[in-house]
């Protein structure tokens, strides 16, 4: 049954749904960075400092450690980024399911309106239907 919170109802939940994929989308990227600082620190623990040699080797490995450290640091970041980016979407996720759940209350009391007042013409039409049996019976009686 239709109500004229029916249409917002569904646009509430719509919008629901929709951070409820962003919050998901959050999550996976909060993954990702996690995984991507893991395999940073694998590199820079295979790279291998030289022992002896001449200044550009240990240059370049000067080089790489920078490099690798770098790396870590923004993948760091990357991490606190897509943190911030899930609270964000946490609370999006929040401010929508209330407004649905204000929605959908809303119509279901519009509902149970409707259904008393269906009832109430329901039992009104019972009782004509009574009055009348109880009017044909007693004209029966009678003649």
């Amino acid at each position: 049954m239709k109500t004229r919170y029916s249409a917002l109802t569904n646009v509430k939940k719509n919008m629901m749904q929709k951070s409820e994929r962003s919050l998901q989308h959050a999550n996976a990227n909060l993954c990702n960075a996690k995984e991507a600082l893991k395999n940073s620190f694998k590199e820079l623990h295979t790279i291998k400092t030289p022992k002896t040699g001449n200044i550009q080797e240990f240059l370049s490995a000067r080089t790489l450690l920078d490099a690798g450290r770098s790396l870590i640091s923004h993948n760091e970041e990357w991490i606190r980024f897509a943190q911030k980016e899930i609270e964000e979407a946490k609370e999006q996720l929040k401010r929508d399911s209330i407004e649905f759940e204000k929605y959908n209350y809303l119509e279901l009391e519009e509902l149970k309106q409707v259904l008393q007042v269906l009832e109430l013409k329901e039992a009104k039409e019972l009782d004509n239907v009574a009055l009348m049996t109880y009017g044909i019976k007693r004209k029966k009686e009678k003649s």
